[in-house]
């Protein structure tokens, strides 16, 4: 079951050290190489951390192993180390993923609710993670469920995954199952689905996902450093996605 955790890890190279490190109040993030990969966490610390001593200047392959760890905030830690590497704009633009120089109005059609409209028009779609809108975006063209760790009204429980995800047509899943380490069994889970997309600003824009099944990545690259900092600090307020850009990342042929 880590295999897809060591293969994201494996492609960092050895020679990258973290500059720093934030636990937020709802995002953690690693800097590295003038950049930052940023994740959102599910707050389970029950368990003892992986390391107690200080991250600030190890490699960040060896903080990106964090990623296993079943304390869930450092787990984030180790995801938003993974995303340093891929989500840095350098890599991201290296790997063929357009990210524009300035904000246009089209960036919205990168979200991955809007852009699928006509294409799950009709069809069962089922989304891992209650994403904002997605009432109005989606469900009145298609059958819709919505599966949740804390369910709101109408979702269904974490547990319904092993019974909706085999019978979607397309399946949408939340970048925070990477960190609770339900991902695996998730894509797993999908694996007769026509398409499969991993959605969020924490989402590793890393090929290794088309291995697994994987056909859509909807990620986040920041752009401006200092404000992404100040955002995620609370020193500003105002949504993450300020600070940066939402892209896509397809699977050749797609």
């Amino acid at each position: 079951m880590w295999e897809l955790y060591d293969a994201l890890i494996e492609e960092i190279p050895d020679e990258i050290i973290v500059d720093d490190v934030v636990v937020g109040g709802e995002m953690t993030y690693v800097e590295a190489n003038g950049c930052i990969g940023l994740t959102a966490y599910r707050d389970y610390v029950q368990r003892a951390p992986m390391m107690t001593g200080n991250r600030i200047g190890r490699p960040l392959k060896e903080v990106a192993g964090y990623v296993k760890s079943w304390n869930f905030r450092e787990a984030s830690i180790g995801q938003s180390a993974i995303n340093a590497w891929y989500n840095h704009p350098d890599t991201a633009r290296r790997a063929g993923i357009e990210i524009a120089e300035k904000k246009r109005v089209e960036e919205r059609l990168k979200d991955p609710f809007i852009k699928s409209q006509n294409l799950v028009k009709g069809k069962k779609v089922c989304v891992v993670g209650h994403f904002p809108f997605l009432e109005k975006l989606i469900a009145p063209v298609c059958d819709l469920s919505i599966v949740e760790w804390d369910p709101e009204e109408g979702d269904y429980p974490y547990s319904a995954c092993e019974y909706l995800l085999p019978e979607c047509d397309y399946a949408f899943l939340t970048c925070a199952a990477i960190g609770d380490k339900s991902m695996p069994r998730l894509l797993e889970l999908s694996e007769n689905a026509k398409g499969v997309t991993i959605v969020g600003p924490g989402t590793p824009l890393s090929s290794v996902f088309f291995e697994y099944g994987v056909s859509d990545l909807s990620g986040f690259v920041v752009t401006d450093v200092r404000l992404a900092k100040r955002i995620l600090a609370g020193a500003e307020s105002q949504r993450i996605f300020g600070a940066g850009m939402k892209v896509e990342y397809l699977r050749a042929g797609v």
